[in-house]
Order: C-alpha cells, then sequence, then structure tokens
C-alpha cells in the first residue's frame, strides 16, 4: 500500500528556536513544524516529512526570505556535519534563545517565578574551544548527493571524521574541523594521509575489518597534546611505523597513547591504553591548579570557560570559609578543588572509580588537603549514616548528567536541608524537574545561564536555593 503524500507548506515563518538545535514555525492552520537548517525570521517552504498528532517534521524545500539574524556558517562541513547546528545563526542570538530555553523550563516546569534571573553568559571564544575530539575511520565513506548523481565509481571511499546523523555506518571525511585548536586539524590529516601512502586499513562498520579503528585528540591550555589511536586489527610493523610518523613529525605531542580494540564499540573504558610515547596524561590549567587529564578522564570539554562556570558556582556559594560542603557528582573533583580554599572542607562523591582516583591524585599534586572523594552510586552512597560519618553539609553543590539526580538523591537533599543548595545542570528541563520536587523546602534564589558550547543548542544552568 503506498503512503499518502505529506504536504508541501508554503511561505512557512520561523518563529522560534525548539530543542535539540531544530526551528520552529506553524502553518496557517496552527500546526507547529520543526524544521532543520532554519533560524527564527527565516520565511520559506517546508516540505513535512513526518507528521505527528501535535507537531510535524520537515525540511526546507526553498527559502522566500533569509532571516536578518542569520549568519553565514565558516565550516565547508555544515549543514551535513551533526555538530555545530547553529552556525549559521548570529552568536548573539543563539545565546539569547539559550538563555530564553532556560528561562522557561526553570518556570515552567520548575515553578521558578520569582527568582532574579542573571544575564547569560557567553563564550569567549567562540571557535577553537574544545579539548577533546573523537573521529572515526571508515572504509564507507559517506558520499554526497551531487557524488552519488555523478554516476561516478569512487575507489576511495576511506574516511577519518564524524558520524552522519542517523546514520552509524557512514562516517563523513573531514578536512578542517573548527572546534579544537592546533595541531588537531593537521594532526588528523597527516594520520589519514600517512595512511593512504602506506596502506594502513580504514575500520569496515559493517563487516568488522581493517586496521585504523578510532582517533581521539586532547588539548590543554598549558600546551600539551594526547594522542590516543584505537586498532582494530593489529599491524605491529604498521602500527610502529604510524606512531613513529607522529613522533617525529609533531614534537608538540606530549602525550602518544595506543589500544587495541575488538569490541563492537569504541569506548576507550575498558581497554588497556598503551603508551607509546611521553607521559600517559597531559596536564590542564584551572585557576592556578593543576589537573592530570588522562585518556579515561572526564574534564570540561572548554577549559576557559569552565573557570567561567564555576565562577558563577563560587559566587552563588557565597563560601565564609568555615563551611563543611558536599560536591555531589564530582567527576575528577574539579570544582571540589577550585572552591577548596574559601571553605573548611569539601567531600566530593562520584560514581566512577577512574574518576575518584584521579581527584584524589590531582588534590595531592595541587596541595589541597581539606578534600576527600568518596566511590559509589549516588543513590546508594549518599544515606542518612554517610552524613553521620562525614558530617552534615552547610552547601551542597550538585553537577548531576543530562538525566539529573534520582529522586532518592533528591529525597536525602530535602532530609540533610543544608542552608544553600547550588545545582549546576547541562539540561534544565531535569533541573527543573528537580528544583520542583524541593519546592517545599527551598527556593531558588537566583539563576545563571552559562554557554559552554557555541554553535550548539547546549547550555549551562546553575541555580541557588535557599533554605525556607
Amino acid at each position: 500500500m503506498r503512503k499518502k503524500k505529506l504536504p508541501l507548506v508554503e511561505n512557512v515563518e520561523i518563529i522560534d528556536a525548539g530543542s535539540k538545535g531544530t526551528a520552529i514555525g506553524k502553518t496557517a492552520d496552527g500546526l507547529t513544524l520543526m524544521v532543520k537548517n532554519a533560524v527564527p525570521g527565516d520565511v520559506a517552504d517546508i516540505q513535512i516529512y513526518r507528521k505527528k498528532k501535535r507537531y510535524a517534521e520537515g525540511n526546507v524545500v526553498q527559502y522566500k526570505k533569509y532571516s536578518e539574524k542569520r549568519t553565514n556558517p565558516v565550516c565547508e562541513h555544515f549543514g551535513v556535519c551533526g555538530g555545530c547546528k547553529w552556525q549559521n545563526l548570529q552568536y548573539d542570538w543563539q545565546l539569547f534563545y539559550k538563555d530564553k530555553e532556560v528561562e522557561n523550563n526553570l518556570q515552567r516546569i520548575g515553578g521558578v517565578t520569582d527568582a532574579e534571573k542573571l544575564d547569560v553568559l557567553g563564550s569567549e571564544d567562540i571557535y577553537f574551544y574544545r579539548n577533546k575530539m573523537e573521529f572515526s575511520f571508515s572504509n564507507r565513506r559517506w558520499l554526497t548527493p551531487e557524488e552519488i548523481q555523478s554516476g561516478a565509481d569512487f575507489d576511495d571511499r576511506n574516511a577519518l571524521g564524524f558520524h552522519i546523523p542517523g546514520m552509524w555506518s557512514k562516517i563523513l571525511d573531514i578536512n578542517k574541523c573548527w572546534l579544537q585548536p592546533d595541531p588537531s586539524n593537521d594532526i588528523r590529516n597527516a594520520i589519514k594521509g600517512f595512511a593512504t601512502e602506506n596502506g594502513l586499513t580504514f575500520y569496515d562498520p559493517v563487516n568488522p575489518g581493517g586496521m585504523l579503528r578510532s582517533l581521539m585528540i586532547r588539548t590543554s591550555l598549558s600546551g600539551d597534546v594526547m594522542v590516543l589511536i584505537q586498532f582494530f586489527e593489529d599491524d605491529e610493523t604498521k602500527r610502529i611505523a604510524l606512531l613513529k610518523f607522529l613522533k617525529e613529525s609533531f614534537p608538540q605531542i606530549s602525550s602518544l597513547l595506543y589500544a587495541i580494540n575488538t569490541k563492537g564499540n569504541d569506548s576507550v573504558y575498558d581497554l588497556d591504553i598503551e603508551l607509546y610515547h611521553g607521559m600517559p596524561y597531559i596536564t590542564e590549567l584551572l585557576d592556578g591548579l593543576k589537573f592530570r587529564i588522562g585518556a579515561k578522564s572526564f574534564y570540561q570539554t572548554n577549559p576557559k570557560q569552565a573557570e567561567v562556570l564555576y565562577g558563577v558556582v563560587k559566587d552563588f556559594a557565597d563560601l565564609q570559609g568555615d563551611e563543611v560542603v558536599y560536591d555531589l557528582y564530582t567527576g575528577t573533583g574539579t570544582i571540589a578543588q577550585y572552591i577548596a580554599r574559601h571553605c573548611q572542607r569539601v567531600l566530593g562523591v562520584e560514581s566512577v572509580a577512574e574518576a575518584v582516583k584521579a581527584a584524589k591524585s590531582s588534590a595531592l599534586h595541587n596541595g589541597i588537603q581539606n578534600t576527600d572523594f568518596v566511590c559509589g552510586d549516588m543513590r546508594e552512597v549518599f544515606t542518612a549514616e554517610f552524613v553521620a560519618t562525614h558530617g552534615r553539609p552547610d552547601v551542597i553543590i550538585t553537577d548531576p548528567p543530562r538525566d539529573g539526580m534520582h529522586p532518592k538523591v533528591v529525597e536525602q537533599i530535602l532530609q540533610v536541608a543544608p542552608k544553600k543548595v547550588v545545582y549546576v545542570s547541562c539540561n534544565s528541563a531535569t533541573q527543573a524537574r528537580d528544583i520542583a520536587l524541593m519546592h517545599e523546602k527551598y527556593k531558588v534564589v537566583k539563576y545563571r545561564a552559562v554557554d559552554m558550547f557555541p554553535h550548539t543548542h547546549h547550555i549551562e544552568s546553575v541555580a541557588l536555593l535557599e533554605r525556607k
């Protein structure tokens, strides 16, 4: 049975920016349209490809009017690559719509109506701001529509770049990425060139095989560079040749690592990482502190803006020097160490054992003696017994993953009832949900959005809750 043809809707005005970087328009009869690659103020003809009860999804067929909020994307891969979806929207307007989303979520979901809303803080660097990038090798390079329509045969389908959104087996070959500072692009392109010239095979994601599987590059404000290559099939001679080439061609690489990965995924966390050259870590700088970052470490990917974010946390906590602070979901303990000099004691809690180990190590190297870190699942560890053992906190700082806090953790915070809770979130919707659960005992006094990821829809939100 032939599917019903979905309509083409003409002269749709894009009126807003929605979640996950989509644009929002409305048809004459009031149907909401979710549109890709458009920006507020555009007027376009939209081909609907999926229709649901409350909204429809569509693609722009023809622009009738371009918005004054537009700007020309600098990246040659824009619109195909899955990242930087807002690179066609002026940065001031990106901040406007991100800030608006935080405000709407806190008001609509969290019931926050009378808190002080501080101005959104944008990122000083809107290009080349990331300190970590991961790329995939593939022998099934994604072909552009123009290449497909040409009817030509493409013998070289090798690619080193990013997955096409929704097409796990197709990789977009990247020439220049605007996310990570030098020498990231040079290293990636040199690896591809060497592999092509010397017969190193690229990974086949459909019929697993091939030598080169993935590449991770980490940089730091201190000037360190880490390169980790995952190999699927291990040819020792070719592997050593590639690593030697990188060592000699890029003397700025301070940590050159590799791993053999024959698993079904690219995750490094259960792999044995081998050191070929240099140190097994790089060093990141933050407000005079030094943090050792290994291949498996979590660290804020916009390091300059991380200091801005942590400055907001410190400002909201308003520490006087005599407080006991709990830092929940502490990760590698960056926030805990950043505020340690301003309070009596900080206790960090984290579920990832390697992150806790890194937190303890960096605290030792930074000469910080008033922090401690505990490993365990938050909802299992953070109990009344835990508080009795470690002391009741005056302030709790919580920075959970995108899903927010488990209800048991929220319940325990309410039982402990610290004077203040500083809630840091990368998802203001789940932050607002948790704030609503705390409404009986806590009031949001102020909040602020901090942009860590220019040209994406992601935004951090920091809220100060005070006990009623």
